[in-house]
């Protein structure tokens, strides 16, 4: 597809890099030379220098032959005048749109052909605050994404030392959980880290910064993370990482069989209130007893003007004192959600250090990523990672409803649906086990109508059946997408 980005920041750069390995014709717009620069230089991408709302700009682009256009700068108002341009002078087919505020999107009605064309919307803060609570909702999990409208969900989760299958193979899970049903789609199985690589790795991380000199790096002992495609006997190992599919009503059950530290999360501690952890205080106001440390006086007081339930507390999440006073070591999640990645690393170690339950910090840069995940902090909140399965569901050829990227881009799970009949299609009239799927890839359930049920080898499918898939070598996303189209005697 021809492809415009507007906006080189942190959610655009992802986005353009994310859909130009995929061999989409790109082309990134920004008033930001430097940022351009970069992804000319290191990514070898198309720019253009200007005001992404300019219809010179958006011409210089390519606007007129685009096919979509994602308009993904840091303002709202930019992206909704640039989306509106290129709807008015090219008829863009394909429009989406970074939004951010909360004014803008409760308007159900505002978002039309007839008023302003974005046919898609995406808000970042939305879809990590919806991230976000699911994991507090499956204590352990470090990753929970969901499909068919919210009836399946797939968890990923770390195995604990004695957990009930740690050392068993797949098999047995039917013996722990007779009457549930599930499938293990994919297991992570890597040399087990020390807990001086971890800290190195910390290190490493935080001396990356871009604003001071160079540092002697410390020597991080390189660490093997290979995908299996696991079968019955298959077996469990303490560390594996594992991702597993199932009706949402059981996942926490099975769950509970790879990581039994299962906490009754009551207590959780967020840091930052921005439009993240506002958003998220709200939601979890509701059912959680909830404290918010905001920095900013000014904020600070707006905040407890609009929230109800919530305890806000002005001061530096960081600050020892302030979480002794605030009882951290009671706390049963600790979230660091501001806008500093290293001030998020260290308050989320230190909140760890001092007893908090299971930690979250928010990071954008990838690199850190990379590192920081599977050392103190728990899980590594990517804004870029949660926000590009969005958009990727709108680049997949086939009938694919739903795509969430999984271990930092490197693998996917999908939703697709089977459409035509024997003769046309590769998935219609064939048994699970009998579907010419890539070495990678794995069918975890098949949704028909209302009935979820797991995809055993026999299960034959059927047309307008959702499928949902892993894929752990993105590589071969392509052969999968051809799975769901139809051959030319389909009508």
């Amino acid at each position: 597809m021809k492809i415009i980005v507007l906006g080189a920041g942190q959610v655009g750069q992802s986005v353009a890099r994310s859909l130009a390995a995929e061999q989409n014709d790109l082309v990134v717009v920004d008033t930001d030379v430097e940022a351009l620069k970069h992804l000319e230089e290191v990514e070898e991408l198309q720019t253009v220098v200007g005001y992404a709302s300019h219809p010179e700009v958006l011409r210089e682009a390519g606007a007129e032959d685009a096919e979509m256009i994602i308009a993904a700068t840091d303002s709202d108002e930019t992206n909704i005048v640039a989306i509106q341009i290129a709807y008015s002078l090219y008829r863009t087919p394909i429009k989406i749109a970074r939004i951010r505020s909360a004014e803008y999107v409760r308007e159900k009605d505002l978002f039309k052909n007839d008023n302003i064309p974005i046919d898609t919307i995406i808000s970042p803060e939305q879809l990590i605050t919806d991230h976000v609570e699911r994991i507090i909702e499956h204590p352990g999990a470090i990753q929970v994404v969901d499909f068919a409208d919210g009836r399946v969900r797939l968890v990923g989760v770390k195995v604990q030392e004695g957990a009930p299958m740690e050392g068993w193979p797949l098999s047995h899970l039917r013996v722990l959980l007779p009457d549930i049903d599930s499938r293990v789609v994919a297991i992570y199985r890597g040399v087990k880290e020390t807990e001086e690589s971890k800290a190195a790795a910390t290190l490493n991380a935080l001396r990356g910064r871009r604003d001071k000199r160079p540092s002697r790096r410390v020597e991080v002992p390189e660490v093997a993370d290979k995908p299996i495609i696991p079968d019955g006997k298959t077996v469990i190992k303490t560390d594996d990482v594992i991702f597993f599919m199932g009706k949402r009503k059981d996942t926490t059950k099975v769950k509970t069989q790879f990581h039994h530290d299962e906490v009754n999360c009551r207590r959780i501690m967020i840091a930052g209130g921005g439009n993240i952890g506002l958003l998220l205080s709200k939601k979890l106001e509701k059912h959680y007893d909830v404290k918010l440390v905001e920095m900013n006086p000014e904020r600070a007081i707006h905040l407890s003007s609009v929230l109800t339930r919530t305890q806000v507390h002005t001061g530096d999440a960081a600050d020892l004192d302030l979480m002794k006073k605030e009882y951290i070591e009671a706390m049963d999640v600790y979230c660091a959600l501001t806008n500093d990645d290293e001030a998020n690393i260290l308050s989320a170690m230190l909140a760890k250090k001092k007893g908090a339950g299971k930690v979250m910090s928010l990071i954008n840069r990838p690199a850190y990523v990379d590192l920081i995940e599977d050392g103190m902090i728990d899980v590594a909140i990517s804004p870029q990672q949660i926000t590009i399965g969005a958009l990727l569901t709108l680049t997949r050829q086939g009938d694919v409803v739903a795509v969430h990227s999984l271990r930092r881009g490197e693998a996917e799970a999908l939703e697709g649906v089977a459409k035509g009949d024997k003769d046309t299609s590769q998935l219609v009239g064939r048994a699970i086990g009998d579907i010419s799927l890539p070495e990678s890839a794995s069918i975890g359930v098949v949704v028909r109508g209302e009935k979820v049920m797991i995809a055993h080898h026999d299960l034959i499918v059927e047309s307008e059946d959702h499928l949902i898939l892993l894929i752990t070598d993105k590589s071969e996303i392509h052969s999968v997408e051809k799975l769901f189209q139809v051959g030319f005697g389909f009508v």
